[in-house]
């Protein structure tokens, strides 16, 4: 399967008055064509900072980004601006994504006119499409966003997202803020334009029984590194790393038969400014042992089951 996004050793140091904070640190993985790679992690973890690298809104400190085999790491002005045609992103808040004085209309066109690409019947009709294909009814078009509920922003959101016809879109968090009825609907939307427009997704969210449902494999980020990655079928029958065991323990479920025992994570978390080699996992972790303080990689432990934690097939019977 050809690969669409390929991200090589990535990583993202901030300077802060204390060291250097590691908010992403050493990432690889690739996302198929036509597929949705789920990022998930506690809040802080890196993840929204690892999609912002993706579509060039934050610029990385070392490593590579590959878009149909070209580093987008290195492109310039001029470059990038057709580089954001093929990605966009969908964020969090549809509210403060949105421009407060631009009507649904004007928030839609925006993208359409910047472009230059089309003439004013052509932004017309395609603003038109857009907010059908997105299910925002026509008598919303001068709409401001104050006056829209959560999910109808989130609609704008998206069919911004959408002007340009990019082939990537990172979705950060793009239901968190919404209610449980209306996540669902979100996305459904979002699955029926993946096979609409065979679209590639990076869906960054903490909430794993949500990436269950919309991602065909999944990244576990854990104080900005990779601690394990597998299609998303493998995930939930098999975990090796203790970080994501932990985090599947707390979902919630009503079959009692089959809800996992909740896993409380104990001691201090470590900190992300000048991180020491070994697993950033080991303070908070019941199997720690010696080697745990030994710099950790991804090692394959099942075919497309990666997972960074040396004594994986040890308490993994």
């Amino acid at each position: 399967m050809d690969h669409l996004i390929e991200v090589q050793n990535l990583k993202k140091y901030f300077k802060t008055g204390r060291g250097t904070l590691h908010a992403v640190d050493d990432v690889s993985f690739t996302i198929p064509k036509g597929t949705t790679l789920g990022v998930v992690g506690e809040s802080g973890c890196g993840k929204s900072t690892l999609g912002r690298m993706l579509v060039h809104l934050l610029e990385s400190t070392d490593g590579r980004i590959l878009f149909e085999g070209e580093d987008v790491t290195t492109l310039g002005k001029r470059d990038m601006k057709d580089y954001h045609e093929h990605a966009q992103m969908i964020f969090q808040d549809p509210y403060s994504s949105l421009n407060p004085r631009y009507t649904v209309e004007e928030s839609i066109r925006e993208f359409l006119v910047v472009s230059g690409k089309f003439n004013k019947s052509e932004i017309q009709r395609k603003t038109t499409d857009l907010m059908d294909l997105v299910g925002i009814a026509p008598r919303l078009r001068m709409s401001y966003p104050h006056e829209l509920d959560g999910g109808r922003r989130q609609r704008v959101g998206i069919a911004r997202a959408l002007a340009l016809n990019p082939e990537f879109i990172v979705c950060d968090e793009p239901v968190s803020a919404l209610d449980v009825s209306i996540q669902a609907q979100i996305l459904n939307l979002l699955k029926f334009l993946q096979q609409e427009k065979n679209l590639t997704y990076m869906f960054i969210t903490h909430d794993l029984s949500v990436v269950k449902h919309i991602s065909d494999n999944i990244c576990v980020m854990y104080l900005g590194q990779l601690v394990e990655t597998c299609p998303s079928k493998e995930l939930f029958k098999k975990q090796y790393h203790p970080y994501t065991k932990a985090l599947l323990s707390a979902i919630p479920s009503i079959n009692i038969d089959k809800k996992m025992e909740r896993i409380v994570l104990k001691g201090e978390i470590t900190s992300p400014i000048d991180p020491k080699p070994g697993c950033r996992f080991a303070a908070r972790c019941v199997h720690v042992c010696e080697r745990c303080h030994e710099p950790q990689r991804l090692e394959e432990i099942s075919p497309g089951h990666f997972v960074s934690c040396c004594r994986a097939r040890e308490i993994n019977p």
